[in-house]
């Protein structure tokens, strides 16, 4: 089936749908990234003493969003989408206020994890939505046209905060996410009928939950595959987290930061281009094996050169080089790493989702806050977390893959 079912209210159109599905999506990007420009000041307000600590405004974002991405798949599935989308509005809107007047660093992460709680609604339900109207070659046509959307918020979102910050303050970034969130509800609640009709919803009980944890874990290929997931999403959340300190204080670049960020965002949404060509000649297991092998090289040359005392203008044309290849690398494993760990779960697929997502998200958090609060002014400390976790990653692969071949021969 491709196109939408008569039972589902067509309102409204394919074009507006993809639009409003996307914003649903941005909400996450546009949280994340529009911080980065504001943390220096917010240092400077809130932590001057130890001003690495800022930087966990972007992980406890993303602890809450893991800790709500949890059960916020099946509460959609129990209540329906639009009551859980715009709970989740409430409380993200709600937060964000908090922090917009939050008088220590305290009372913003706090707000900070209220706030990704609140987003896990509209990450969880925007790909929900999607797949209440569409299915087969239809769904995937919509996904993608909702991604071409969505990778253009990481190339705007610093340029934005970047704006808000001279114009005014830090805090000014924060009503821009309740004026986004408040449009979002808006537009959900005035044009998007809800999709999950009565009969199709499941009551939520928590001991389908823990069933649903516990058969994941017990499944290795499953259990790998969310590993190495939050391995990936590891180096990646300790990249977002202390990028923009190095552009300042290893390069000072401060003033450039959000437009080289946006400039790698827009070069690294061909990754996706990329996987599509490559993943169905090589497979999933080989192509991440490969991206992370890549990524164990390249971080070892970075520390070498780093070791070796290469500086200046050359430095940061290799670091820039090496900054692309991290956000190739979430682009061309995570997704294929969702569709392993999915596989051997299609009787629980959407409690899988909310699983699989939820607890890559937490154990990457874990594993990059370290890593952030270790940022000495040089890339040296996130050069070394991101080869111990991708050679981590790489023998966990190495293991999937006898698995796979131990399968096989059965």
């Amino acid at each position: 089936m491709s196109e939408p079912s008569p039972s589902v209210p067509r309102k409204p159109g394919r074009k507006e749908f993809i639009a409003l599905v996307a914003m649903m999506s941005a909400l996450v990007a546009l949280s994340v990234d529009t911080m980065l420009p504001g943390l220096p000041q917010m240092a400077q307000d809130l932590t001057p003493n130890d001003p690495n600590r800022a930087q966990l405004v972007v992980t406890s974002f993303v602890l809450g969003m893991g800790l709500g991405t949890l059960v916020t798949g099946p509460l959609s599935d129990s209540f329906g989408r639009k009551s859980v989308l715009l709970w989740g509005s409430v409380i993200y809107v709600a937060s964000a206020l908090a922090c917009a007047y939050a008088q220590s660093m305290e009372a913003l992460l706090i707000a900070r994890l209220v706030q990704g709680l609140g987003a896990a609604g509209p990450r969880v339900v925007a790909l929900a939505l999607v797949r209440d109207r569409y299915a087969g070659r239809g769904m995937a046509r919509i996904v993608s046209f909702v991604m071409i959307v969505f990778t253009t918020v990481p190339a705007i979102a610093p340029s934005l905060g970047a704006l808000a910050v001279a114009y005014s303050s830090w805090r000014l970034i924060f009503w821009i996410f309740i004026v986004f969130a408040v449009v979002l509800s808006l537009w959900t609640v005035i044009r998007l009928p809800e999709t999950l009709s009565p009969e199709h919803r499941r009551p939520f009980k928590a001991r389908s939950l823990r069933a649903a944890v516990l058969e994941m874990l017990m499944h290795p290929t499953c259990r790998l595959s969310i590993l190495v997931q939050g391995l990936g999403f590891g180096c990646l959340f300790a990249t977002i987290s202390t990028v923009q300190p190095i552009y300042d204080l290893t390069f000072d670049r401060a003033h450039e930061f959000h437009l080289w960020f946006g400039a790698i965002a827009v070069l690294a949404a061909s990754a996706s281009f990329l996987n599509a060509a490559l993943v169905m000649r090589l497979g999933m297991i080989r192509l991440v094996s490969a991206m992370l092998l890549a990524q164990v090289v390249m971080s070892a040359v970075m520390i070498a050169l780093l070791l070796f005392g290469v500086s200046g203008n050359t430095l940061f044309g290799l670091f820039m080089l090496w900054q692309l290849s991290l956000f190739f690398q979430a682009g061309l494993t995570i997704g294929n790493l969702n569709a392993i760990a999915m596989e051997p779960m299609g009787h629980i697929a959407g409690m899988a989702a909310s699983v699989i997502g939820s607890l890559a998200t937490i154990i990457a958090v874990i594993l990059a806050v370290p890593i952030g609060l270790a940022f000495d002014g040089t890339p040296m400390p996130l050069a070394i977390g991101v080869f111990v976790l991708c050679a981590l990653s790489l023998i966990l692969m190495r293991r999937m893959r006898d698995l796979q071949d131990e399968n096989s021969t059965l």
